[in-house]
């Protein structure tokens, strides 16, 4: 596996750990428990999830200036 893959699958398996958390917010919500820590719970896989949101959205653009260079 590539370093690209590497980072989607990261990428794939921290958006189910978000989704999750916030289903879990959205539970506590609803039966109306005051716990903060379930509120917060959601940051802990936001966090590396931007990054490697941010790296994939960022990698067409570098590697589109890498082929320019390589071709002059």
């Amino acid at each position: 596996m590539t370093g690209n893959m590497w980072v989607r699958q990261i990428h794939r398996w921290l958006s189910l750990a978000f989704t999750l958390a916030v289903i879990a917010n959205i539970v506590a919500l609803a039966l109306q428990i005051q716990a903060t820590w379930i509120g917060l719970l959601a940051f802990v896989p936001l966090i590396p999830l931007l990054a490697t949101g941010l790296y994939m959205f960022a990698l067409p653009h570098v590697s589109r200036r890498s082929g320019a260079r390589q071709e002059a």
